[in-house]
């Protein structure tokens, strides 16, 4: 692999020579549990083959510490051996995890010598063992060596992760949250979190699935605990400001980012070709052009053109009425980035959030939604996330019917799309679909960056083309007089609905629009379309800065209002292959200019979805408050009766 500049070679040599220490702590150490509480408290044997007695002297370097509770002994080789019912044999699984945890060992040992040199922390530990640290330093060597500690954990966290991704199966272990996280230097720091593994593996791996799967999940655990609290810790940057390869592995290490095996997830829905998709027009189209725009990203700089230049859809909405398509542009959106991906040898990953990510258990749901998100995100695939159904999945601020989790849902995806630390990559794209988009919440909902009206099949000709193509061949029916899909050429079919865009469809926008051009006249400048714009959020008060936002990165997205010829995604080498900058300068010379009939269609495209929404909502809600003032009209009626016979 070819290292990018801010990349360096973590060497095999420099891992193997911590392979001995690795092994010694897989073997057996003694460690006092500080935070957590141990499930044996009375003091009985921890792992298997372990005495109560202490069997290894426990050795810090930097500072030293002392013990006031009874060691517990810690076994983990045995722990995991144990975790069959007393099989004699080790299981090829069980061997899996550890020389993974070995290996994962190694490695943060490795990263925190690296540290140990970059910083004056090698030179602080030897003169704390000599006896002579200056009084003026020692803030400094404590700092270094909390800073060392959560490198440590870290990297051994995501080394753990990584190296058990590809044996994770279907089972999943819930481990909770790490408590013997130390911060007092590496190899304390080492030895709790081993210990804390050792707990959790006699608790959860009854079996090598839930030993693999328990693993696993603490991992994940301590690296996130651990990247938590590197927010707040000093001395990082030399950890922080590069990369490090591990060429064995295929791992990279770019500080406290999550890692992981560039592995495609299998799909098993039925693809669409663009050609099934009847009607849709604009959606259909801006669908098309996403799917070959995420083919641009760039896997060395981790970073798309698209996304530099302008013009990427990083979140969208789809909304239309049931049965109008939306699964279909899905499968369709699917199809077409997998077999891109298959065909440049790019790892694919899709996932949906559906209603059945929603728990009872409190957190639960925050979690789930978490996990979908970092899943989508992952800088080494191409992603697509899609939430299906999204105003019964997330729940209106404020809303009593939505339950817990649902605005837990919601409060992680505000932050995902548009949080202070959300970055766009452009390797990953997120389109939430519902047939009542009115019941999404406002903020939530103008996350959204682009809007797909999915509207069905329109004209006489899209119903024949629907007909025709879900009749399937089992029939002798003529066609009669009729341009079969003809009706479907995108680019005509297109431009026709970007056009009838020049005036809003919505009636009360009608109604500004006409206003504001009485006024000012023909909307033609920077300053006539800023008054528009004003003028529909005084129609429409959640009209705000993020709305302006939305239609500008519309516009930008009609500035690269090209497909990328279809050659460059059948012959890898003419534009995925080639490098960053010349794939960039390859994008700008297609770029259109901006006009001004762009973004008055952008900016009614977009105002219109917005007045449809809130008429729907507002509708909905004089339709409830009617059917509960009925209710208390009819109660009333029949509390008097009653009194009535009372007396």
């Amino acid at each position: 692999m070819t290292l990018t500049s801010d990349q360096m070679e973590l060497r095999e040599s420099d891992i193997r020579k911590h392979f001995p220490a690795a092994t010694a702590m897989l073997t057996g150490f003694d460690h006092t549990p500080r935070i957590a509480k141990a499930d044996d408290a009375s003091g009985k044997e921890r792992s298997p083959g372990i005495s109560k007695g202490r069997r290894f002297r426990s050795t810090t370097p930097g500072l030293v510490t002392r013990r006031t509770e009874r060691s517990h002994g810690v076994h983990l080789a045995d722990r995991i051996e144990a975790a069959d019912d007393g099989d004699a044999l080790t299981s090829p699984a069980q061997a899996t995890v550890q020389q993974a945890i070995r290996r994962a060992v190694a490695i943060a040992l490795a990263l925190g010598e690296v540290f140990g040199e970059q910083t004056p922390l090698d030179e602080l530990k030897r003169a704390n063992l000599a006896g002579d640290l200056p009084a003026s330093r020692k803030g400094e060597f404590s700092d270094l060596l909390t800073a060392e500690a959560l490198i440590t954990l870290h990297v051994f966290g995501n080394a753990l992760a990584y190296l058990l991704s590809s044996h994770l199966g279907e089972t999943v272990v819930e481990t909770g949250e790490v408590e013997e996280f130390l911060t007092d230097n590496g190899q304390l720091a080492m030895h709790g979190a081993l210990w804390e593994l050792d707990q959790i593996l006699s608790r959860h791996a009854a079996d090598d699935a839930q030993l693999v799967a328990a693993a696993s999940a603490f991992a994940e655990s301590l690296m996130e605990k651990a990247a938590l609290r590197s927010q707040t810790a000093s001395h990082l940057a030399p950890f922080t400001g590069a990369s490090w390869h591990v060429e064995a592995d295929g791992l990279t290490i770019r500080g406290f980012e999550p890692s992981s095996k560039t592995r495609s997830t299998t799909l098993t829905m039925s693809f669409k070709k663009p050609n099934e998709v009847v009607g849709n027009h604009i959606a259909k189209y801006q669908a098309m052009k996403l799917s070959k725009m995420l083919m641009a990203y760039d896997f060395d700089r981790r970073l798309n053109p698209f996304a530099e230049l302008g013009g990427f859809i990083f979140t969208f909405m789809g909304d239309g009425k049931p049965g109008t398509g939306k699964t279909t542009l899905i499968q369709m959106m699917a199809g077409l980035i997998h077999d891109y991906c298959q065909t440049a040898g790019y790892p694919f990953r899709y996932q949906n959030f559906g209603i059945d990510n929603i728990d009872s258990y409190q957190g639960k749901s925050g979690q789930n939604a978490k996990a979908f998100v970092q899943n989508v995100l992952d800088p080494s695939v191409i992603g697509f996330g899609t939430i299906d159904d999204i105003d019964q999945i997330a729940g209106k601020r404020g809303d009593r019917q939505s339950s817990a989790g649902q605005q837990e849902v919601t409060a992680v995806f505000m932050e995902a799309f548009a949080g202070a630390n959300t970055v766009v990559r452009g390797n990953c794209t997120f389109g939430m679909f519902s047939n009542y988009p009115e019941n999404v919440d406002d903020a939530l909902r103008q996350r959204a960056g682009a809007r797909f009206l999915v509207d069905g099949p329109q004209t006489r000709e899209d119903y024949i083309d629907i007909l025709h193509l879900l009749m399937g061949r089992n029939h002798d029916i003529p066609l009669g007089q009729h341009e079969l899909y003809a009706a479907q050429e995108i680019k005509r079919a297109v431009s026709a609905s970007f056009e009838s865009h020049a005036r809003p469809h919505e009636e009360g926008l009608e109604r500004v629009f006409e206003r504001v051009e009485k006024q000012v006249g023909q909307l033609d400048t920077i300053a006539k379309l800023g008054t528009y714009l004003k003028g529909i959020q005084e129609a429409d008060d959640r009209f705000t800065g993020r709305a302006i936002k939305n239609i500008t990165d519309a516009v930008k997205v009609r500035a690269m209002d090209f497909e990328l010829p279809d050659e460059w995604m059948e012959n890898p080498d003419l534009f995925l292959f080639r490098d960053y900058d010349t794939k960039k300068a390859m994008i700008a010379d297609l770029r259109r200019p901006i006009t001004v009939d762009m973004v008055i269609q952008e900016i009614n495209r977009y105002a219109d979805s917005e007045f449809r929404y809130a008429d729907k909502s507002d509708e909905v809600a004089i339709e409830t408050a009617v059917r509960d003032m009925g209710r208390m009209e009819e109660a009333k009626r029949r509390y008097l009766e009653g009194k009535g016979k009372e007396l």
